[in-house]
């Protein structure tokens, strides 16, 4: 079987894939529930995981390119799955397909994730503005008669 080592990749990289959604469905639900000890809890898993499956990527891209080359074709995968016989083309256009499915749910996943971590820190930041406007406002009554010093200071600033 000439795509053996592709397929052992691709099956670790679904495998791996698929504790990758069940952690950012937690984070999800963390960053819903604005839980920050079980979002720095899963965080360090998370990139693990991530790093994991880049390395996977890495290394199937390897392992098509060497397969082209033994099969004298691009390294297109429809190129690849053409120069390849019966069963064995299948399957991996069928694992291919798997794949390709699965990363799509995981990019989308991974956006809607970064989108509520964005909103979250707009909230904060806007929260944030907004008291410190309040405290430097003359015309408020909870001005201070303390010294006047700069109350919060926006790190984006």
């Amino acid at each position: 079987m000439k795509t053996r080592e592709l397929q052992i990749l691709w099956w670790d990289w679904l495998s791996s894939a698929e504790r990758l959604l069940r952690i950012l469905r937690e984070q999800t639900s963390a960053l819903t529930a604005r839980d920050v000890d079980r979002i720095d809890t899963i965080q360090p898993e998370l990139e693990r995981l991530l790093e994991h499956m880049k390395r996977l990527d890495e290394e199937a891209v390897v392992s098509a390119n060497k397969l082209a080359e033994i099969l004298g074709t691009d390294t297109k995968f429809r190129s690849i799955v053409g120069a390849l016989e019966g069963a064995e083309a299948q399957q991996i256009q069928t694992l291919g397909g798997r794949v390709a499915a699965v990363s799509k749910n995981v990019k989308e996943t991974l956006s809607k994730n970064r989108a509520l971590i964005e909103n979250e820190l707009n909230y904060v930041n806007g929260t944030l503005a907004l008291i410190a406007h309040t405290l430097q406002d003359d015309e408020t009554s909870y001005k201070s008669k303390a010294p006047r010093r700069p109350a919060l200071v926006n790190q984006v600033a």
